[in-house]
């Protein structure tokens, strides 16, 4: 027997097609327009009934006679978790098609303030609606806040800009996550002395300033006896983040502990190996990825603080076009969690 039809798919068409009538006659049921029989009414009602089907939002987006164009900000770079959002919303193609949704992918140095507000300046007029991987910047507020003037539909995905007048933020809670990481560093690494490290994309990524402030929040009040060294941006850069690693393992033998606060978890990694310290160094890190994987199943990381790309894709796109449409938001749903994932639980 035939699948039905996911309600994530369903057009007119379909409710049209399963119900043994024109779209005509779909479209007279959905406006109680007269001429249609009771009969015919009572199947174009049980399909959309059966289907879960939402008919006004399908007649609007019919009688639209256009589609609706978001465009996704995204840094520039192999980062593999904003690589992992771009692959769901590729995913996401028969959804997006139902809804004569398209969306455009946009690189760019989201580390640069001048060049992403650059990027965004671009904008204005040519989506309905944009989500940006943002970095906390006056120049970037500003040009989110041009485009909310020019009545484009904007929320910030994974790192935030509150200051701004963007609409929604699609993330986790950063504090919360760097907490997270440092109860984690500071037990793994038990009653020893020494010091900590913290590499980060850039402070300016609102992102990982929170995770840092939140890192250093539970060191300072649960684990004093270790000793926080200075914060190293290695901008998601494999290359950079490992020269600023060999160079603080080589400056501080006694270091214990290692926070990485976004990507560039190769360059990290390949420090600590190099230096025979991966045995010795607890380091938590974000995200789980294929890399992160297989360093969880070496030992090399103690563990990942991980969120759900797939979900983080999937709020992007429902909060834009809720927006567009003026719908409400459902909040509870498009609330991401944060995971500990370590060698004996990875998914």
């Amino acid at each position: 027997m035939k699948e039905p039809d996911t309600p994530a798919a369903l057009t007119l068409k379909d409710i049209a097609r399963q119900a043994g009538v024109s779209l005509a006659t779909v479209d007279r049921v959905l406006h109680n327009r007269p001429g249609v029989r009771p009969d015919t009414i009572r199947r174009v009602k049980e399909a959309i009934e059966r289907n879960a089907f939402q008919p006004h939002m399908a007649a609007a987006e019919l009688a639209r006679g256009r589609g609706w164009r978001f465009a996704f900000v995204m840094p520039s770079g192999p980062n593999p978790f904003m690589q992992q959002i771009q692959s769901y919303l590729g995913e996401m193609s028969a959804w997006l098609s139902a809804r004569r949704l398209l969306i455009e992918m946009i690189a760019t140095d989201v580390f640069d303030g001048s060049v992403l507000a650059a990027t965004l300046e671009r904008l204005p007029g040519g989506f309905d609606g944009v989500a940006v991987v943002a970095l906390d910047h006056p120049s970037v507020r500003a040009a989110i806040n041009d485009l909310i003037d020019a009545g484009t539909k904007v929320v910030t995905l994974v790192s935030d800009v509150p200051s701004s007048r963007r609409q929604h933020y699609v993330g986790i809670d950063n504090i919360a996550a760097g907490r997270t990481a440092g109860a984690l560093v500071g037990r793994f690494v038990g009653g020893r002395k020494g010091k900590v490290a913290i590499v980060a994309g850039s402070q300016g990524l609102r992102d990982h300033a929170e995770r840092i402030f939140g890192f250093n929040q539970v060191m300072a009040s649960e684990f004093s006896g270790l000793d926080v060294l200075p914060v190293l941006e290695g901008r998601d850069e494999d290359e950079r983040s490992e020269r600023h690693m060999t160079r603080l393992l080589g400056q501080y033998p006694d270091i214990v502990g290692l926070y990485n606060v976004g990507a560039g978890t190769a360059g990290v990694a390949k420090a600590l190996m190099e230096q025979g310290r991966e045995k010795q160094v607890v380091f938590v890190g974000h995200d789980v990825t294929v890399l992160t994987r297989k360093l969880l199943l070496q030992g090399v990381m103690a563990a990942a603080i991980s969120q759900n790309p797939g979900h983080e894709a999937r709020a992007a796109v429902r909060v834009l076009l809720a927006l567009a449409r003026s719908e409400p938001i459902l909040s509870e749903q498009e609330k991401i969690r944060i995971d500990i994932v370590m060698r004996d639980n990875l998914p």
